[in-house]
């Protein structure tokens, strides 16, 4: 195995699913924080590289791979001791992938960044209430994707649970999530908080990214 080098910062959900995925699989790597206000994902060496500057990106051997999904499930694939986090399955797969493109494009497109980027770039103070809806109606769909089961993809954990819970994790700062209403969720969310190492490994980054909005966001309207 060649030297694993993840490029990050540990604000960024997509890159606390890669930790995730990294301590789940018992991999050694290094990590190289990534300055995005001083503009490094932007620089000629970084863009070689990956010439969409986004975070996460992984080396290995040598080899660039970005974009979360592909780095989590090529982790397992190369590296993966049996296919528990992503399983060879086509239906069980087919679940864990429709899971991963959820968090993509609900979760993450269409809720965080969503609001992030006006927050974090443009230093907008205040966000529309159809943006909060729009978090708690994904809630909804995951409360149903739970069902009966304690995990997104049935009994046991899998690469979309920790997918999800590093973006979930950083949206409850905006829209907490109430026992209530979505009783499923919560205690997923509990359960998940006791992953081996979970604070170092997410819930510090989560929790930089909630008192982001509690001091950026003044105002829903």
């Amino acid at each position: 195995m060649g030297k694993l080098v993840l490029y990050g910062v540990d604000m960024s959900p997509p890159v606390r699913a890669c930790k995730l995925t990294l301590a789940a699989l018992d991999l050694q790597y290094e990590f190289v924080l990534v300055k995005l206000l001083d503009g490094e994902h932007r620089k000629a060496e970084y863009l070689r590289k990956n010439p969409q500057h986004t975070v996460p990106m992984l080396e290995d051997d040598g080899e660039y791979i970005w974009d979360s999904h592909a780095i989590i499930t090529y982790l397992v694939r190369r590296y993966g001791k049996d296919d528990t986090l992503y399983p060879k399955d086509f239906i069980k797969r087919a679940k864990v992938d429709q899971r991963l493109h959820f968090e993509t494009g609900v979760l993450f497109q269409g809720c965080l960044r969503n609001i992030a980027l006006p927050v974090f770039y443009d230093n907008e103070s205040e966000v529309a209430r159809a943006k909060i809806n729009a978090i708690y109606e994904a809630y909804d769909f995951l409360e149903a994707f739970l069902d009966e089961q304690p995990y997104l993809c049935g009994p046991s954990i899998t690469l979309a649970d920790f997918s999800v819970v590093s973006t979930v994790s950083s949206l409850v700062g905006l829209a907490p999530i109430e026992e209530a209403k979505h009783p499923k969720l919560k205690a997923w969310l509990e359960r998940m908080s006791k992953i081996p190492n979970y604070n170092q490994l997410n819930g510090y980054g989560a929790q930089m990214l909630v008192d982001f909005f509690k001091e950026k966001v003044k105002r829903i309207v």
